[in-house]
């Protein structure tokens, strides 16, 4: 395991990611009691309208299927963020926007952002209305595209690689990458929270993975979901994957990869990293990275958890006397 995943860095390093990663058709976990019947779910939008790195006919095909299969009515959304833009969307999810398709190497420091101050304005309005938003922002450069978004409800986004500690020497650093990011119950690093419960025992989780990402900090009103553990750091290289003995790093161990908070009459839902809700196959072997992957059995569940949250499935009830317990 730990051969391929120091291959894939190295192609990845030195190869476009596009040419790396592939959507895993052949991956479909079984989802025992779907949310709502075929197609009379709710509304989820996937934006297309970002140069996103992620769609539904590509590297989240799996995603969009998942949710489908859920009830969900799952469409692409290309057009630029307003009001008319997001009013058939019941809940938005935006995987990976970028500002340009420029080649990462190329983007300049600090990041642009993927969206314009106005539709920054119209996705947060639209979320105290009642919308439900789910971002998902992974590494360099990714992060620092969707920041500004980010920032408008308080979460904090940072433009780097969050990884298990930091060597100068470049194998022994791959090495690090290849790390697995597990999250856990018992530890405390994955939540006691609705969305790691489910609405039953079957949809119950207690362990998730991630693959590199970002690191965030959160405002008070949210809650977190991820978190990683001591000794992580969150390397800053000027561009991304050009890492040098004293490219800058930050300790962000106890810093969040997932959480979510309610604003207004909305929710949203903040994600550090995109693969972990893929399902792909990457490098000449094909080796299995997201929801495929050894240690990640459970990530699906947790998807359909967090736009179960999202749609308000996993509120508490209250009981025969109007307590909510």
């Amino acid at each position: 395991m730990r051969t391929t995943a120091l291959a894939a860095l190295v192609l990845l390093a030195g190869l476009p990611a596009a040419a790396q990663q592939v959507a895993d058709r052949d991956y479909r976990p079984d989802i025992a009691e779907p949310a709502y019947p075929a197609g009379q779910g709710p509304v989820l939008c996937l934006d297309e309208g970002h140069h996103n790195f992620h769609t539904l006919d590509g590297r989240y095909w799996t995603f969009g299927e998942l949710l489908r299969r859920d009830g969900y009515r799952v469409q692409p959304l290309r057009a630029r963020f307003d009001a008319a833009a997001l009013k058939p969307c019941s809940i938005l999810v935006i995987a990976n926007a970028q500002p340009s398709d420029r080649p990462w190497n190329e983007y300049p420091s600090p990041t642009p952002s993927a969206f314009a101050d106005a539709e920054v304005r119209a996705v947060k309005r639209w979320v105290e209305r009642g919308g439900r938003l789910w971002l998902i922002a992974d590494h360099m450069p990714l992060a620092g595209a969707a920041a500004p978004l980010a920032r408008a409800f308080g979460i904090e986004f940072t433009d780097g690689f969050a990884m298990p500690g930091f060597d100068a020497d470049p194998q022994r650093r791959a090495a690090l990458f290849a790390e697995p990011t597990v999250f856990r119950r018992s530890d405390g690093t994955l939540a006691e929270h609705a969305v790691t419960r489910g609405a039953n025992a079957g949809e119950a989780i207690e362990q998730v993975r991630s693959f590199t990402g970002q690191a965030f900090r959160l405002p008070p009103r949210a809650e977190a979901v991820l978190t990683l553990p001591p000794g992580y750091v969150s390397l800053q290289p000027a561009q991304a994957w050009q890492f040098h003995a004293d490219t800058p790093r930050l300790d962000v161990g106890g810093w969040s990869q997932g959480a979510v908070l309610r604003l207004g009459k909305g929710r949203a839902a903040f994600f550090g990293e995109a693969a972990m809700f893929s399902a792909q196959r990457q490098g000449a072997r094909g080796g299995p990275m997201g929801m495929n992957a050894p240690g990640a059995e459970r990530n699906y569940q947790l998807a359909l958890n967090i736009a179960h949250w999202l749609s308000g499935r996993l509120d508490a009830k209250p009981d025969h006397k109007g307590a909510v317990p």
